[in-house]
């Protein structure tokens, strides 16, 4: 099963199943992940800053080549309720912008 590490949430490996947005991996994992706009891809809060790996995620969305087109998007970012991961592993970090209060946060 295809693998999504986010290093600085101590290195959370979390395995992302078919067809599963990144996002729904996450949860299902027991993490809690920004998302204002409740997954739908009507903001930038559930970003995820890819280290390595970024090719074997699925193409951007239209959504998210909108919001790279508007500059609140980097090339290495992706949108965690817009992207799925069909093999590999991909390693990120959650941007310092959009990390929640309660949770702790390693270096990684």
């Amino acid at each position: 099963m295809p693998i999504l590490t986010v290093q600085n949430l101590f290195g959370a490996a979390v395995p992302v199943p078919a067809d599963a947005t990144l996002l729904a991996a996450l949860h299902a994992a027991g993490h809690d992940w920004m998302h204002a706009c409740g997954g739908r891809g009507r903001c930038t809060s559930c970003r995820i800053q890819v280290i390595t790996g970024l090719e074997l995620l699925t193409p951007p969305t239209d959504v998210e080549l909108r919001y790279r087109r508007a500059g609140r998007l980097l090339s290495h970012e992706r949108l965690t309720c817009q992207t799925r991961l069909p093999t590999g592993e991909v390693a990120g970090r959650v941007p310092e912008a959009t990390k929640l209060p309660h949770v702790q946060y390693g270096e990684g």
